[in-house]
């Protein structure tokens, strides 16, 4: 089963696409703001990421610069 780190600020979205993802038999750790993707993705192993382009903290490029 494949892992996927999901950062999304909006909520109600993120639980849309969360329970879609899972449904279609991904593992799937949702995290709110930029900051929190990068110290998910520092701590486990992820087979993908879906990083929302605008958040919180760090946006999605960012967080993506930090965790490379």
């Amino acid at each position: 089963m494949m892992k996927l780190l999901f950062a999304e600020d909006d909520r109600d979205l993120s639980a849309a696409v969360r329970t879609l993802l899972e449904r279609s038999g991904y593992l799937v750790d949702a995290v709110y703001d930029g900051a929190d993707a990068v110290d998910y993705a520092l701590a486990e192993t992820y087979d993908g990421m879906i990083l929302d382009w605008m958040m919180p903290e760090k946006d999605g490029i960012r967080a993506l610069q930090e965790m490379r």
